[in-house]
């Protein structure tokens, strides 16, 4: 029964991903967490479990999307190498952060965090037409030298350590800021994904370990069947989520996504206050 949960917990977050463009650890988070709820694991493990397993299921649909940025020649590997260093680290340290924050911090946090996102979609529409503009106008100023690149990968792996993301609502931003265009933005981030992913979730395995977890089917902060459940069925829907973008009204799409992550966020923060 579990397994089939966690299976459609997969099917819509892989949807949703490839719907609404964005990374599935801003959905798998908050559905994981009311499961967990629901099967009554401890309160001060649920946030953990739920960042460590999106995680892990990052690395499967991380893969995925990197090879087929890669294909259309997206992935700008220089930047790559320059930033995944830091991004290993700074992810498996943020573990450890998470791991010294009470359950209900790490809900505040997260509610805070995800009405950013649903702040920065619902007001994308003038950022997508200056990324736009930047694409025809061939902008491509000078990014930050080795060493900057290296330290902010390790600012962006912590802060996905701690929200359970890729770094994709991060890393996008950072490499725009520096005149990347758009195209090359989303798909060096895709393949950043992957560094972010192995390392948060061997991070999450480790210190959950440490804190000896007394929850079934679990390798520290990791669940094993919500990992194969979700990382199976959101392979297949990210692909059916992006076919059907393309029929309906992308601007209307991240409105309605916007919508839907202020309430998960406001839910997070009541929950944690109340």
């Amino acid at each position: 029964m579990e397994l089939i949960i966690f299976l459609i917990i997969g099917a819509l977050a892989g949807f949703a991903a490839g719907l609404f463009g964005v990374g599935g650890g801003t959905i798998i988070v908050p559905l994981l967490f009311i499961v967990f709820t629901q099967m009554d694991y401890s309160p001060d493990s649920i946030m953990h479990l739920a960042l460590g397993t999106s995680l892990a299921t990052i690395i499967v649909t991380s893969i995925s999307s990197l090879m087929a940025h890669n294909k259309k020649g997206a992935v700008m590997w220089p930047v790559f190498k320059n930033l995944a260093p830091g991004l290993a680290i700074g992810c498996f340290l943020g573990a450890g952060i998470a791991g010294q924050i009470s359950g209900l911090y790490l809900q505040l946090i997260v509610g805070v965090f995800l009405l950013w996102v649903a702040y920065k979609m619902f007001f994308d529409g003038k950022k997508q037409v200056v990324s736009h503009a930047d694409d025809v106008a061939g902008v491509n100023t000078e990014l930050p030298s080795k060493p900057k690149q290296l330290a902010a990968g390790g600012v962006i792996g912590i802060a996905s350590a701690i929200f359970g993301i890729g770094g994709g609502s991060l890393t996008v931003p950072y490499l725009t800021r520096y005149g990347v265009v758009m195209q090359k933005a989303v798909g060096t981030s895709a393949a950043c994904g992957l560094p972010i992913a192995i390392a948060g979730a061997l991070g999450f395995m480790f210190f959950g370990m440490q804190q000896q977890v007394d929850v079934p089917n679990t390798i520290g902060f990791v669940h094993i069947y919500a990992f194969l459940g979700i990382s199976i069925m959101s392979f297949f829907t990210a692909k059916l989520g992006a076919k059907v973008a393309h029929i309906l009204s992308p601007e209307l799409l991240k409105k309605c996504f916007a919508v839907l992550l202020t309430v998960v966020g406001c839910y997070f923060l009541l929950k944690g206050l109340l």
